[in-house]
C-alpha cells in the first residue's frame, strides 16, 4: 500500500462516493477503486461495502479510516513544516481560533511576534466551536487551536493558558449594575441571553448552575447568540443579561453603557491551546504559543 492509496481511501470514506473522489483527484473512478482494492488485498479483509447511494466503510474499514485519517493529518503537517525549513523562509504558523479570539487573547502577542519574527507567516482560520477547532488540529490543517478547555479528546492535547472568571453583563442603568458581586442563586430571576448552543462554555456554565440546590438555572430564554461579543452587545442594549467569561482584551472604556458584575462563586472557565503533540510543534509555533502566554501573563500548563 502507498500513502496515495490511504489518501484515496480516507477521501472515499468521507465522501461516500467513488466518482466524487475521482473528480477531486483528477483521475478515473476505476483508478480510485483500484487503490481501495490494493488496500483490501494488503489487509486481507473488505474495507468498503456498496450502498444504494454510494459506498460506506465496513467495520474493518472504519478502523483503518480512523487510524489513517489521524496519521495522514500529522504527516501532512510535518511535511509542510519540513518544506518551510527547507525553503528557509522562517516557516508558517497555522492557528485555528474562534470568531473573536485574536481580538481578545492574541492582539498584543501578534504584534510582538511579528516584530521579532517578520519572516514567519501567520495563518489564522476561524471556526465556530471547539469541536471544529479540534478537527482542524486532528486533520493537520492547523498546528495550534485556541479553545475552551473541555473533556479529553482522543489524539489531542489540551494545554490551559488562562482562567476566565464569570461575570454578569448588564446595562449601566440596570438595578444590578451597582452591585459589587452577584451569587449564582440570584441568576434565576433575570432575563438571560444564552451562550452558543452546544458550546463548551455554555455546557460548563449550565453544569455549574444546574447542580445547585435552587434547581435549574437559568430559566428558558428567548435570546441566544453565536459568540461572547454578541452577548455583551445585547446586554449593553438592554435586551437582557448575559453570564459570560471576562475577556482579557476587552476595554471597559470603550463600552461605558455596560457593566460587568463579578460572580466569584462560579469556577472560572479555562482556555488555552489544543495541539496534536506539543513536542512535535515547529519552533515557530512553540514561539508563537509562548508569546501569547506571556502576553496574557499566565503559566502554561
Amino acid at each position: 500500500m502507498t500513502l496515495d492509496d490511504l489518501r484515496a481511501f480516507v477521501a472515499v470514506c468521507e465522501a461516500g462516493n467513488l466518482s466524487a473522489v475521482a473528480r477531486d483527484l483528477g483521475c478515473t473512478q476505476s483508478a480510485v477503486s483500484q487503490r481501495v482494492k490494493r488496500l483490501e488485498r494488503e489487509a486481507g479483509i473488505g474495507l468498503l461495502e456498496r450502498r444504494a447511494r454510494g459506498v460506506a466503510p465496513t467495520q474493518a474499514g472504519r478502523i483503518l479510516h480512523r487510524a489513517a485519517a489521524d496519521g495522514l493529518g500529522g504527516l501532512d503537517l510535518a511535511l509542510r513544516t519540513l518544506a518551510d525549513m527547507r525553503e528557509g523562509d522562517g516557516g508558517t504558523v497555522r492557528v485555528t481560533t474562534g470568531a473573536t479570539t485574536v481580538r481578545h487573547f492574541m492582539s498584543d502577542a501578534v504584534v510582538d511576534f511579528r516584530s521579532r519574527h517578520p519572516q514567519v507567516n501567520l495563518e489564522f482560520q476561524t471556526e465556530s466551536s471547539s469541536r471544529r477547532c479540534f478537527g482542524a488540529v486532528a486533520d493537520g490543517t492547523s498546528e495550534l487551536a485556541w479553545i475552551t478547555i473541555g473533556p479529553p479528546v482522543r489524539g489531542i492535547e489540551q494545554h490551559p493558558v488562562i482562567d476566565l472568571p464569570w461575570v454578569l453583563a448588564v446595562r449601566a442603568d440596570d438595578p444590578l449594575a451597582a452591585r459589587e458581586r452577584i451569587e449564582p442563586e440570584e441568576l434565576a430571576g433575570i432575563r438571560h441571553i444564552r451562550l452558543p448552543e452546544n458550546s463548551t462554555s455554555r455546557m460548563r456554565l449550565d453544569g455549574h448552575l444546574n447542580r445547585r440546590e435552587t434547581g435549574p438555572v437559568p430559566p428558558p430564554s428567548t435570546t441566544s447568540v453565536a459568540d461572547w461579543d454578541t452577548a455583551l452587545l445585547l446586554a449593553e442594549l438592554g435586551v437582557g443579561h448575559a453570564v459570560v467569561p471576562e475577556l482579557p482584551g476587552r476595554r471597559a472604556a470603550n463600552t461605558p453603557a455596560l457593566r460587568l458584575v463579578p460572580i466569584p462563586s462560579l469556577p472560572p472557565l479555562a482556555t488555552g491551546w489544543a495541539v496534536r503533540q506539543w513536542e512535535a510543534l515547529s519552533p515557530a509555533a512553540v514561539e508563537f504559543a509562548e508569546t501569547v502566554r506571556c502576553a496574557l501573563r499566565a503559566p502554561l500548563a
